[in-house]
């Protein structure tokens, strides 16, 4: 019953003095919602990164020769020979190899004419990218082995030159391949699925045409890519592939560099956790900030309401129910600004998700830990005036005009 009458003299006397009670409450609503919304947007990040790379695929992995003196000859390149060797040594433990080749082209249709990325694929295409087909079809191994000069374009890029995706399939296209333009038939059609964070990413980069890496790529290549079939046993085939080279190449292990997207992926994730915690624990300060004020506006509710303190003590009330008044003010003060934040916290994130259409992720446990911060805080803070008002003389306080 004490506690309950104590909870409606605090809620009297916040709502006595409204506009001060919101304003004290602005530094946890600030604080509390910047929290919120920095580490759920660093935990959206790394979630979107984290699928980015599953969609990649965790056993891409690629190697390349750096040599000491950083002096390159032909031996610190891969040809299509060495590719090819790599391949047939590793069997079925490797699903994919290829140079990952990339390059801008030139594209003409009649008069029409677009610069566009050309991406060359390997044998068993469809492992290093699983288009969605919505025209013709996929490049297969054969187009690969035989150089067939064959293209697969991106839905808009059809349209563009054709009106309709289907009209594009058996047409003919001028391509920059090499040096000059040449022929190329189109066989098939795709569409671009990329999620919405990579579009944003990559700033609705240009279209993509695939064609078979026979006929785009190099004679020698900085680096070979090649994609793990059992991404459970990615460490040891790793390392079969890094001896088969050092010994295709008779040169040091030392001197071939491993990368993998599991790595890149690591690495990523572990920058933007770090980022995300010094963020929120710098947007955390303002909860700080938010205390104080909670404290600065207690003492002045002290110091308003001495003769009040007087007569409640004289009248029986206890040092420790004037505390428990003064506290409970506080923490309900601290508690409907961590309310409020959270809502706006929430809310901020959702509303950035929408805009960008980015699922976005908010953890339970962030919420509970900064509404729990800023409880501490405000009790943390309000003790000391609640302390200074538990302490008044009743005689002196009954003076006090």
């Amino acid at each position: 019953m004490l506690v309950f009458e104590n909870l409606k003299l605090a809620f009297s006397s916040i709502c006595a003095n409204k506009m001060r009670s919101f304003l004290t409450m602005l530094g946890m609503i600030i604080g509390i919602s910047s929290v919120i919304a920095i580490v759920s947007l660093g935990d959206t990040m790394r979630t979107l990164m984290a699928n980015e790379y599953k969609n990649i695929g965790l056993g891409l992995s690629y190697m390349f020769i750096m040599t000491p003196d950083d002096v390159y000859t032909d031996d610190s390149l891969f040809s299509v020979e060495d590719a090819a060797n790599i391949k047939e040594a590793m069997g079925d433990s490797l699903s994919y190899v290829g140079f990952q080749f990339s390059n801008r082209t030139d594209m003409r249709v009649g008069r029409k004419n677009k610069t566009l990325y050309m991406t060359g694929l390997a044998e068993n295409p469809t492992a290093m990218q699983n288009l969605k087909i919505i025209a013709g079809r996929m490049l297969t191994d054969r187009d690969f082995q035989e150089k067939h000069k064959y293209v697969v374009l991106q839905k808009e890029t059809a349209e563009e030159f054709f009106g309709e995706a289907e009209n594009a399939v058996g047409k003919t296209v001028k391509m920059k391949l090499s040096e000059e333009m040449e022929d190329v038939l189109v066989i098939g059609v795709y569409e671009n699925t990329d999620s919405a964070f990579m579009k944003l990413m990559s700033g609705g980069s240009m279209e993509t045409a695939y064609v078979p890496e026979s006929v785009v790529v190099t004679e020698f290549n900085w680096s070979v890519y090649f994609i793990v079939s059992d991404t459970s046993q990615m460490e040891q085939v790793q390392a079969r592939v890094k001896a088969y080279i050092a010994r295709m190449k008779n040169i040091p292990q030392d001197y071939i560099q491993l990368s993998s997207a599991a790595e890149e992926m690591q690495s990523i994730d572990s920058m933007l956790g770090a980022m995300s915690s010094v963020v929120g624990a710098i947007a955390a300060i303002s909860l700080l900030v938010g205390g104080i004020g909670i404290m600065n506006i207690m003492l002045v509710s002290v110091t308003e309401r001495t003769r009040e303190i007087g007569i409640r003590k004289a009248l029986g009330a206890r040092t420790g129910d004037i505390l428990t008044q003064f506290l409970i003010e506080a923490a309900m003060i601290s508690a409907a600004g961590g309310a409020i934040g959270t809502f706006f916290g929430v809310s901020a994130v959702a509303l950035g998700g929408m805009a960008f259409g980015l699922e976005t992720v908010v953890k339970p446990q962030v919420i509970l830990v900064a509404v729990a911060f800023s409880a501490m805080v405000g009790v943390g803070f309000g003790l000391y005036p609640a302390r200074k008002a538990a302490k008044a003389d009743p005689v002196v306080a009954l003076r006090y005009e």
